[in-house]
């Protein structure tokens, strides 16, 4: 089975064509080939590209190394798109892209390694995040985790996320709150963290604990939702540059909260997984 591996900003995936692979991966595949000791190692992988889908000449499939699946992926969907620019499936004319979490519109630039992507609008209801309690924008709750009090709003940009105000947030405190966050019964499909810093009204820094993945370098979805939530409460303009450990993207917020994303693509290898590797999966 060939696989093509890629990163954005340090957030790697594999893309697998689901013409080499034609039933489902099972839980235990996907971990042992997500798996940094014994498997290829990756962030993810996405599956594609799948049959034209709702207007959108190809669709995507996205699974996290814990063998969930994700409605969308920001960093994931620029790779696929640079995937299918490389396989001369595109040019460089906007395409559209359909995801669990929504149909997107992507246009590659630079031969492929920066792409923008036209992530949709963001929510803050929380029957669409979703978030437990009656209806309403999650606007600046707070939630008791680990003995803190945090501040936080949700939001969905096709997937849910949590963006807590907590400057100065070290990577062990994203270790020790992020999954405790995400699992919190707040949140009935569990959720994505951000922990927000904002810099100017142009930047604003975050740390992110991924659902189904963990500790992050860098989010696509983080990104776009923390600048959402950061523009929602006044912190900052339209036009945001996000700083993550992996590096930067830069966020554009429409007056709807359409967000466009544009950041870079790097191609790292392709190769053939041995059999072998699965020999003792279900």
């Amino acid at each position: 089975m060939q696989f093509f591996k890629y990163h954005a900003l340090g957030n790697d995936y594999l893309v697998i064509d689901p013409r080499d692979w034609p039933t489902q991966f099972t839980v235990p595949q996907i971990v042992r080939i997500c798996h940094r000791n014994f498997g290829i190692g990756s962030d993810g992988i996405l599956w594609g590209p799948l049959p034209a889908r709702d207007g959108a000449p190809f669709a995507l499939r996205i699974f996290n190394p814990d063998g969930s699946e994700a409605q969308k992926s920001g960093n994931g969907l620029r790779i696929f798109c640079r995937y299918l620019f490389d396989r001369g499936l595109v040019k460089l004319e906007p395409f559209r892209v359909h995801t669990p979490g929504g149909i997107v519109e992507a246009t590659v630039h630079d031969q492929g390694r920066s792409v923008t992507v036209q992530m949709g609008r963001v929510s803050f209801d929380s029957a669409k995040i979703p978030v437990v309690g009656a209806p309403r924008e999650v606007i600046r709750e707070q939630l008791a985790v680990d003995g803190e009090t945090l501040q936080f709003t949700s939001a969905t940009v096709g997937n849910p996320h949590c963006v807590v105000e907590r400057p100065g947030t070290t990577t062990a405190d994203v270790h020790r709150l992020g999954p405790l966050i995400e699992w919190h019964s707040n949140f009935p499909e569990r959720t994505n963290v951000q922990f927000l810093a904002v810099r100017d009204r142009a930047n604003i820094a975050i740390e992110i604990w991924e659902r189904g993945a963990g500790y992050t370098l860098a989010s696509g979805s983080s990104s776009s939702a923390a600048a959402a939530v950061a523009h929602r409460l006044g912190l900052v303009d339209r036009d945001v540059t996000v700083h993550m450990p992996g590096g930067r993207i830069t966020i554009n917020i429409d007056h709807n909260y359409g967000i466009t994303m544009t950041g870079p693509v790097t191609r790292v290898a392709d190769g053939t997984m041995a059999a072998e590797m699965l020999e003792d999966m279900q």
